[in-house]
């Protein structure tokens, strides 16, 4: 079918693409008549919709229903200081317009599962998933699958990350890497484990390129290949990846044929499913509270291994693990102020939700964990 041209302010928006011999006229047309859908607006998210819009990719879709928090800016790169408390999606739109009018930009503000996923999909050509949970990227591998479309994946923890193209039509998919998840908190997220601010715009930038291959028909697509990348060496590794004729899914007699429980899949959430807000505490604001210890009671809930590396003082170990089974120790506190700190706060949030089911009133999270107390209040708490 006949395109367009390309209107004079066009030309000089993609005059560079349009110099490259092995780009020219027909991948430019290709490009602004495509469709993106990113899973995401995070640190992976933000880098791959700029570069994307940059390159003049039509139409962009995001799926995204967080807000902008401060702890985003050190690595989400479309959002600023006054953002915070704001719609990713929101803010993100505004800036991919800003910095290219020619893109459509579709937000999907809502969670995706498994009741919406292909209904998302089928509209898009080349799916990105930037996600950083187990049960959503399990379900947008399925969904592609069963949808005959590109995954152009990325993931990133600490200083290390890695990008491949999911192409169950031509190579593996992600459960051929991953045929089973690992087991529920074997993993630690980035809020937990942490993430180098610039590594994502290095995955992402992976990303963006693999994506911009595909929707143009250029070079060689990562798919059967997996790019691994360490800041810390400035390394890349390759890793050639088979199709599993096993597979559930893309295999020669795949038993998954419609999307399922990817939560019970997984044995974990995906996300938060709008509970209410775990309240906080700064590590200044615990430690300027009196009675630790009898007043109120500040609960460690990381491993034994950790509390043997640092601690503050006065805190009762409970690990996040036993936290369950031993809350009956924990019974004179129920009606009295707890105060729950891990290494981060990550671990710490999800015992004051368990606490909160068993009946205590008064739950606080420690902000930012043993690690903000040891930078705020207690530099000779050693850091780990």
């Amino acid at each position: 079918m006949a395109r367009p041209p390309l209107r004079p302010d066009q030309f000089e928006r993609y005059k560079r693409h349009l110099t490259l011999p092995e780009f020219g006229l027909a991948a430019q047309q290709k490009l602004l008549a495509s469709r993106v859908l990113l899973i995401g607006a995070g640190g992976l998210g933000c880098p791959t919709a700029q570069y994307l819009a940059a390159a003049g990719v039509g139409t962009l879709g995001l799926v995204e229903y967080d807000v902008v928090d401060a702890s985003n800016l050190q690595r989400q790169i479309l959002y600023g200081t006054a953002d915070v408390g704001r719609s990713k999606a929101d803010v993100a739109r505004e800036r991919i317009l800003a910095q290219n009018p020619d893109v459509k930009v579709e937000v999907h503000g809502v969670r995706l599962a498994s009741d919406n996923a292909l209904a998302i999909f089928a509209d898009y050509d080349v799916v990105v998933d930037g996600t950083d949970n187990f049960p959503t990227r399990y379900l947008a591998n399925d969904a592609c699958v069963l949808l005959g479309k590109p995954n152009v994946h990325g993931s990133i923890f600490r200083f290390e990350g890695q990008a491949t193209v999911f192409d169950a039509r031509r190579g593996p998919c992600y459960r051929c890497l991953y045929p089973e998840p690992p087991p529920p908190g074997a993993v630690p997220s980035c809020a937990e484990g942490g993430v180098l601010g610039v590594l994502p715009g290095i995955v992402a930038l992976v990303q963006a390129t693999e994506t911009i291959k595909l929707l143009a028909g250029l070079g060689e697509p990562l798919v059967g290949r997996l790019l691994q990348y360490d800041a810390l060496e400035m390394r890349f590794q390759e890793f050639r990846l088979q199709k599993d004729p096993a597979c559930p899914v893309c295999g020669e007699a795949p038993t998954v044929t419609e999307l399922i429980d990817y939560e019970g899949f997984c044995g974990m959430p995906a996300h938060d499913r709008g509970e209410a807000p775990v309240r906080e505490k700064s590590a200044a604001d615990v430690a300027a509270m009196p009675g630790r210890g009898d007043a109120f009671l500040l609960l460690d809930v990381r491993e034994p291994d950790e509390f043997a590396k640092a601690r503050i003082d006065g805190a009762q170990l409970v690990p996040l693990g036993e936290l369950e089974g031993r809350v009956g120790e924990l019974a004179a506190w129920k009606d009295r102020t707890v105060v729950v700190h891990c290494r981060s706060g990550a671990r710490s949030a999800r015992a004051c939700k368990l606490l909160a089911q068993h009946g205590f009133t008064d739950v606080w999270n420690l902000a930012g964990g043993i690690d903000a107390w040891s930078l705020t209040v207690d530099p000779d708490v050693p850091r780990y």
